[in-house]
């Protein structure tokens, strides 16, 4: 039902290509954000404590860092990132299986330990700056990109990780196979309107969502915009006529 459908808890913004000052102003513009993601270059500018500062802000962070190492590297890394408070955190399912395992069990005690739920890991399946062609050329992987993402997808459901994130032209399919609450993550979302910058493989947000995306990683279309709050009203209203 819409009154059910809550619009601002689908959107998760990407907290990409500016500093800390830009990230505050940002976000006090965006009072009705629920869901921020703090990418690679956002962490190694200001370190942990942005998950920290963010949680105090009252959002609800997704760290997305793809950790990707042999198991007890991983285990150990996702442990010390449970214990920050995130929420969702990303690691490569081509990773394997005992890694995935190491990783979603450290994540729960480090969770525990310090009195938070345990975050859902998610896997990263194939990013969607790949194309088919290059994921060929590139890397000599002649499995199709639609057989690769089920294979790993797969593998990430079998251990009990809390979802995936992939492109949202393969949520339709994933879906069928894999029901809520296993969480399908989708970035390349751009509306209609916007340019494709670096992305592959996109869909606009109300077409992700009635393909089954549980929820929207979008970033420039937000940050880059000259009033960021309309752009995020005009998401959110979109998704209410779903």
């Amino acid at each position: 039902m819409i009154s059910e459908f809550n619009s601002q808890e689908k959107l998760i913004l990407a907290l990409d290509q500016m500093n800390e000052s830009e990230m505050l102003v940002l976000l006090e513009k965006l009072p009705n954000l629920v869901w921020v993601k703090v990418g690679l270059e956002l962490f190694t500018l200001l370190g942990p404590e942005v998950i920290l500062q963010l949680r105090q802000l009252g959002k609800k962070v997704f760290l997305d860092l793809k950790f990707h190492d042999i198991p007890s590297t991983m285990g150990r890394a996702c442990y010390r990132a449970a214990k920050t408070g995130a929420e969702l955190i990303t690691v490569h399912a081509c990773a394997g299986r005992k890694a995935l395992e190491e990783a979603n069990q450290s994540a729960i005690a480090g969770a525990t330990e310090v009195g938070l739920p345990p975050p859902s890991l998610l896997a990263v399946t194939v990013l969607t700056s790949w194309d088919a062609q290059n994921f060929a050329d590139e890397l000599g992987i002649h499995e199709s990109l639609r057989d690769r993402v089920m294979r790993l997808v797969d593998l990430a459901y079998s251990v009990g990780l809390g979802g995936c994130v992939c492109s949202p032209l393969e949520v339709e399919e994933l879906r069928r196979s894999f029901k809520e609450p296993f969480q399908l993550i989708t970035p390349g979302i751009r509306s209609s309107s916007v340019g494709l910058d670096d992305q592959i493989r996109v869909m606009t947000p109300m077409e992700a969502i009635k393909a089954g995306s549980t929820k929207l990683v979008v970033g420039r279309e937000i940050t880059l915009s000259n009033n960021p709050q309309d752009v995020f009203k005009k998401i959110c209203c979109e998704l209410m006529e779903n």
